[in-house]
């Protein structure tokens, strides 16, 4: 097998020149002559000068390169040399060429001999782990590296250990693939496992920290105990030192998140690690380990003991080709380039095409994992093209004003009405904690919970809004403010109900609050108090609303606060559910510390949408006086307000079909004596003007005794 460190000569032909980058500098013929150069590690088509620094010889005056520092941390092939080599040549259009060696599917060629070692694979956790390469050699002769080695690896910052974990490291920063070497005879079983850990289990790393493992970190182990932190650190106990004679060479891939969940947990953080949560390739796993072996034998002496062993994910096989055309690419970028230009551009990292006038079918070189869609083939080449040289012009913008969006407009007409009666708008959190949701009689089991919070307060995605809003009430009463209105707009959600994609089902809601302490000396319920905002808002939006009692609560967590004897289903006249509205209950009082006098209600936002007429009609200002009268009915105790009312109002409407009246129904008061529970008194002031004439006291009077005798015969409520 050719080795990196055989003895060749500095050109290896008349325009190609393969050196080493070390700080910004190509290596010298001299130099490379003694073995530090890595064969194809750069190879650039015009002749250079020994010591001559990269820049000069791609006129980069003001390009710096520093591997170590200035990496391109969404790439992971970039967290290597070659891929970094790779990358400049690519945006200096130089075509670049990998070595013979760093293919996709090479193997390991023994020597005929009986291998001797037995060397197996146990993955029990193949979608963590979806590679796993190792192979064993036998008598190797550990010992400081050489001088080429050594010098390469601190110039990078790598502490020299032995020349095996050495050439390791070597090839991980050459390549980006993190390699590990055990000591096969302390591993004693012959088997190498990936699996999960167990609550419990210990683990001493190579740093001499002794960790106490928890749950569900992938481990590698000799089939049975674990000896390396999988994808971060190996273990102490299976280390490579001056004693070791036979050595497994370990190349494995990890999943990124896990890796840097587990690094994160136990606080480590090392070159390995930082190169798997870039979601390494696992289809370069096999040409690194066969190249780090062959060059175990020429530095380490030994003879290889066993076979490439490959624990393989189906998943991992070759890149998917991506159908795009030039048309696509130059319309995102502002270009001009033909087909041929792109393929160009692409070729030269090795990027392998398909060209059919403009069509364009690329395949992605294996160790590229970030190359799914059309548009990834664009910025590939927006990059390599040069971003610098891409044209400085605004994108071409239609002259057609944007189409308003309808809710988006009537929200902000629901904030104007509601600023202008004098309420405030908040703006509160859409989660919540569970104690608030169990304060408001919702159950915190049918909510969507958050597993990384921001705050242990907002841990679950809230029903409704009226929750918290409540929950601002107590905060702002002992700020000193007596009297006031909150509202809010936002969603909520329904776990219950889904949409037509069956995905749990938002509404977009309206909450409003009316509270008062004792000290402002609110007068009437806060029922009618909240009510009034939403019926004025009703007709400013013009929509006629109807409140219906409410008997026993829904089971919806939207109603699950109020109190139902002092609560009412908010619905338009033609029978469009909107919400509701009420007083809460005095448990939720107590709980959330809210005055007495307090009363909201919460409607949807969409359904008042669709009940609001779109053209609003006019009325001009009557031309003709208004006469205002008022009545008090003495009725039952068991007959509702709403029933009362809405008897005036539908004979009113009769009124005003056979005479042509005007009309307005105000309600005054409720007067209930403590002696006196059988009946209560209702008082209402009535407004009544017709657009033609002007009404006479008995033609009023005439009216209103009408109205009155039929209460007392349909409802026995007697006129006071």
């Amino acid at each position: 097998m050719p080795s990196t460190f055989d003895k060749e000569p500095f050109v290896i032909e008349k325009r190609e020149i393969r050196g080493v980058i070390s700080n910004g500098m190509l290596a010298s013929p001299k130099e490379l002559a003694l073995g530090d150069s890595h064969e194809g590690l750069l190879v650039i088509e015009e002749p250079a000068k020994p010591g001559q620094s990269f820049a000069e010889l791609y006129r980069l005056d003001d390009y710096i390169i520093d591997i170590e520092n200035k990496m391109f941390t969404h790439r992971p092939d970039l967290f290597g040399q070659l891929g970094v080599a790779r990358e400049i040549a690519g945006i200096q259009h130089h075509a670049f060429k990998s070595p013979d060696w760093y293919k996709e599917d090479v193997d390991i060629k023994t020597d005929g001999r009986n291998n001797g070692l037995r060397l197996e694979i146990k993955n029990q956790t193949p979608k963590l782990v979806p590679r796993f390469c190792a192979v064993a050699i036998r008598d190797v002769k550990v010992k400081a590296s050489p001088g080429f080695i050594l010098a390469c690896l601190a110039s990078v910052g790598v502490r020299p250990i032995n020349n095996i974990v050495d050439i390791t490291n070597f090839f991980m920063l050459e390549t980006a693939q993190p390699l590990h070497a055990y000591d096969y005879d302390k591993v004693k079983t012959g088997i190498l496992g990936a699996r999960l850990s167990k609550k419990g289990e210990r683990l001493k790393l190579l740093n001499g920290k002794e960790i106490t493992l928890d749950d569900g970190d992938v481990i590698i182990t000799d089939g049975d105990k674990p000896i390396g932190l999988g994808g971060i650190m190996g273990g102490a106990n299976t280390e490579v030192d001056e004693n070791t004679k036979n050595i497994v060479l370990e190349a494995a891939s990890f999943d990124m998140n896990q890796i840097r969940k587990t690094s994160m947990k136990y606080g480590l953080s090392t070159d390995a690690s930082t190169r798997f949560t870039k979601n390494q390739s696992p289809r370069q796993n096999r040409a690194v380990i066969a190249k780090a072996a062959g060059d175990v034998l020429q530095i380490a002496g030994g003879r290889l003991a066993s076979p490439l062993v490959d624990n393989r994910r189906p998943t991992t096989d070759s890149s998917k080709p991506v159908k795009t055309d030039a048309d696509f690419i130059n319309s995102r970028l502002g270009l001009n380039l033909s087909a041929a230009e792109i393929k160009k551009l692409l070729q030269n990292v090795e990027f392998k095409i398909e060209s059919s006038a403009n069509n364009l079918s690329v395949t992605a070189p294996f160790w590229r994992t970030d190359i799914h869609i059309a548009e990834d083939i664009v910025e590939e080449v927006g990059r390599l093209y040069g971003y610098d040289k891409l044209p400085q012009k605004l994108p071409l913008r239609p002259l057609e004003p944007v189409v308003k969006n309808d809710l988006i407009e009537f929200k902000d007409r629901l904030r104007q009405i509601l600023a202008d009666f004098g309420a405030n708008e908040v703006l509160t959190y859409s989660f919540v904690h569970a104690n608030l949701q169990k304060k408001t009689n919702q159950d915190s089991q049918k909510a969507y919970k958050l597993s990384n919070a921001l705050s242990p307060s907002l841990h679950y995605y809230r029903f409704n809004l009226i929750s918290s809003l409540l929950d601002k009430v107590h905060a702002n009463i002992k700020l000193g403010y007596g009297k006031f209105v909150l509202f809010e707009i936002g969603k909520g959600h329904d776990k219950d109900h889904k949409d037509k994609d069956g995905l749990p089902q938002e509404f977009e809601l309206l909450s409003l609050i009316y509270t008062a302490n004792s000290k402002t000396n609110p007068a009437g319920a806060a029922f009618y108090q909240a009510k009034q905002y939403l019926i004025q808002l009703a007709k400013e939006l013009g929509i006629e609303l109807k409140f219906t009692p409410i008997d026993e609560l829904p089971d919806a967590p939207l109603a699950r606060a109020y109190e139902p004897e002092r609560a009412a289903m908010v619905s338009t006249t033609s029978g469009q559910y909107l919400g509701i509205m009420g007083e809460f209950q005095a448990k939720v009082r107590h709980d959330l510390k809210l005055p007495e006098h307090t009363a909201g209600f919460e409607v949807d936002i969409e359904a008042l949408q669709k009940s609001t007429p779109a053209v609003k009609t006019y009325s001009p200002l009557p031309r003709f006086p208004e006469t205002y009268q008022d009545l008090c009915l003495k009725a039952t105790a068991d007959l509702s307000y709403q029933q009362l009312t809405d008897f005036l109002v539908d004979n009113f409407k009769a009124a005003k079909a056979e005479h042509g009246y005007n009309y307005s129904v105000e309600a005054l008061d409720i007067y209930q004596a403590k002696d006196y529970k059988d009946h209560k008194q209702t008082t209402w002031r009535l407004s009544l003007w017709h657009p033609e004439r002007t009404l006479t006291t008995e033609e009023t009077n005439r009216l209103l005794d009408k109205i009155a005798a039929k209460a007392k015969q349909e409802l026995k409520a007697e006129r006071i």
